[in-house]
């Protein structure tokens, strides 16, 4: 890596990253011909395609996939204590990324943390909303959001949220004239609302437990979607039931806009944890979310 134009990878690595010329381009600061052309003699210092290149599109190669592994955990040590070095008897200061769905940053993250950017305007913040088990070392995040704390054993995970309920729920739109469900397979009659998974590409199956009982039920509707706000709106509109997070449901429940049902199966799950890689030096910005949403107990942190 000394013999090697450390701006030349890191070019390669964003592009790799970004699957985009274009993209890359705007978060180096660089423009498209000249990313292109750093790339190039990149390649040919290396003797070794790295990236296939269409009009509409950039792949990875095989050789381009290995250099890229292996840049992802350098560039994000290196950078991770470059911050810490730049922190050093400074008050917080510079962009924590994080990764996590939307429920968990409406409920948790941005509650909290909007006090500590009102606390430390010399830290910036980006959330960015994705369901997926994203590696937050190789997309150059400080931190991700994920139900439990069961992660890689070269992360840490700390709590940040209370255990909480799934919910399922309809509206008398849709009930009406209809027998509600007493068991889970009763839902397979019924029009529900669907999560879509990023991962494998396929629809969430909602999971139930009662005494010591689980099971997973595949259902069926007009509506898919992966946001489950969109799937909140989508049972208040009366297209079926919602399986979701039961704190998004009570105001409605309570104001008669929604009905809950199959209670006694409703899933208990663990609560919200954020986890970010193990290092000896956790830069200060990061130091002071950790500590912002870290869960205490209190009613003030319940999910």
């Amino acid at each position: 890596m000394s013999n090697e134009n450390l701006n030349d990878l890191r070019a390669f690595q964003t592009v790799a990253r970004e699957k985009s010329f274009t993209r890359a381009a705007a978060q180096l600061g660089m423009s498209r011909s000249g990313l292109s052309h750093a790339i190039t003699a990149l390649e040919a210092r290396l003797g070794v395609r790295l990236l296939t290149r269409t009009t509409r599109s950039v792949a990875v190669t095989d050789a381009g996939m290995r250099l890229f592994n292996t840049l992802a955990p350098m560039f994000s040590q290196l950078d991770a204590e470059l911050a810490s070095l730049r922190s050093l008897n400074e008050k917080p200061a510079g962009t924590v990324r994080i990764t996590a769905h939307d429920h968990a940053i409406a409920s948790v993250l941005w509650p909290r943390l909007q006090l500590l950017l009102k606390r430390y305007p010399d830290i910036q913040l980006e959330l960015s909303v994705d369901y997926a088990l994203t590696d937050i070392v190789a997309q150059q995040f400080d931190a991700g959001v994920r139900v439990g704390d069961i992660v890689d054993k070269d992360m840490v995970a700390v709590r940040i949220g209370a255990d909480f309920h799934m919910a399922v729920v309809g509206a008398p739109e849709y009930l009406h004239g209809k027998s509600l469900p007493t068991t889970p397979g009763d839902l397979t009659a019924h029009k529900c609302i669907n999560l879509r998974l990023p991962t494998r590409g396929g629809l969430y199956a909602w999971d139930f437990e009662k005494e010591g009982k689980s099971l997973s039920v595949r259902v069926q509707g007009q509506a898919v979607f992966n946001n489950t706000y969109l799937m909140l709106q989508a049972a208040l509109d009366g297209l079926g039931f919602a399986y979701i997070p039961l704190d998004l449901a009570q105001s409605h429940i309570a104001e008669g806009r929604l009905i809950p049902v199959l209670q006694e199966w409703w899933p208990y799950y663990p609560g919200y944890h954020l986890y970010y890689a193990s290092r000896r030096q956790v830069a200060p910005a990061l130091s002071q979310v950790i500590d912002a949403l870290r869960y205490r107990g209190d009613d003030s942190a319940q999910v």
